[in-house]
C-alpha cells in the first residue's frame, strides 16, 4: 500500500471512530437472542455500539420512570411504549411495531407436550412455569390462554413464576418445572423447535403480542439511537427477526 493510501485509510478509520457512539437499549427478555444478533449487525454496518439491558417490560418501564439512562425501549407489548409516549418520556411519533411475538407451551422432555395442549388438562406434571403476568406480556398471554381453556384455577397451585420470560425459560430448561409458557424465539432454531416438545398456542386464545419500540427522550439527540431505530426497520434486521419465529 502506498503512503498516500495508508494515510487515507488511517484518516478514514479515525473518522469512523470519531462518529461512532453508544446507544443504551432496554430490551424485553424474550427478544434477547435476536437483539444480540441485531446489535452485532448494527455495529458492523454503522460503527455504533448498542449497549443492551434485558428484563421484563414492566421492570424496564419502572427503571425508565426512575431515570435509568436508556435511550430506546424494545417492549414486549404495545401498551407500555404508548404509555411512555403519553407520559412524555418518549419521542412522539417514534413508536412502531418491530415484531409480533408467539407464545409456546414447551417442555424439555420429548413427548410430554402434545400438539393440542391437552397436557394442561391431563395433569401429568407437577409444576408449570410462566412469567409474572403483571410485569411480562408473555405471562399475561399465558394466563389469558389458561383462562380461555378453563384450566386456570386448577393449575394455579402448580405455578412457578419467573420475573421475566428469560427466567421462566430457565425454570423449564433446568426442569425445575416440567413445562412452561415461553416465547417461541427461545426454543426455535432452523425453522423448528430445537428440542423437547411444544404446543404453539393458537393466536385466538390471547391478545396479540404486539412488540413496540420507542425512542426515549434521552435518545432524541443521539445519532446512534436514531440510527438504531432506522436499522430496526430495515431488511437486515427484519430478516434476523424472522429467523427466530417472530411475525412482522
Amino acid at each position: 500500500m502506498s503512503q498516500t493510501l495508508l494515510r487515507l485509510a488511517v484518516v478514514f478509520s479515525l473518522s469512523i471512530q470519531a462518529f461512532a457512539a453508544e446507544v443504551r437499549v432496554a430490551v424485553a427478555a424474550n427478544f434477547t437472542a435476536p437483539m444480540q444478533k441485531i446489535a452485532q449487525a448494527f455495529e458492523a454496518e454503522t460503527g455504533h455500539t448498542a449497549v443492551l439491558a434485558f428484563g421484563s417490560t414492566g421492570t424496564l418501564y419502572a427503571q425508565i420512570r426512575n431515570g435509568a439512562p436508556f435511550q430506546i425501549l424494545l417492549a414486549a407489548d404495545g401498551e407500555t411504549p404508548t404509555k411512555i409516549e403519553k407520559e412524555g418520556l418518549g419521542i412522539a411519533g417514534s413508536r412502531f411495531t418491530y415484531a409480533t411475538g408467539k407464545l409456546v407451551l414447551w417442555s424439555k422432555q420429548p413427548g410430554l407436550v402434545d400438539d393440542r395442549g391437552e397436557v394442561l388438562r391431563s395433569g401429568t406434571f407437577q409444576r408449570i412455569a410462566l412469567a409474572n403476568p403483571k410485569l411480562a406480556p408473555y405471562g399475561a398471554a399465558a394466563v389469558e390462554t389458561m383462562n380461555k381453556l378453563g384450566v386456570l384455577q386448577a393449575l394455579q397451585p402448580r405455578f412457578v413464576q419467573g420475573e421475566n420470560i428469560a427466567q421462566t425459560y430457565q425454570f423449564v430448561f433446568s426442569e425445575n418445572a416440567q413445562l412452561g409458557f415461553v416465547a417461541l424465539s427461545q426454543v426455535y432454531a432452523d425453522g423448528k423447535i430445537a428440542q423437547g416438545s411444544a404446543w404453539m398456542v393458537p393466536d385466538n386464545l390471547h391478545a396479540p403480542i404486539q412488540q413496540d419500540a420507542i425512542l426515549l427522550k434521552k435518545g432524541g439527540a443521539s445519532p446512534a439511537a436514531v440510527a438504531l431505530m432506522q436499522f430496526l426497520r430495515g431488511e437486515r434486521a427484519k430478516a434476523l427477526i424472522r429467523t427466530y419465529g417472530y411475525g412482522l
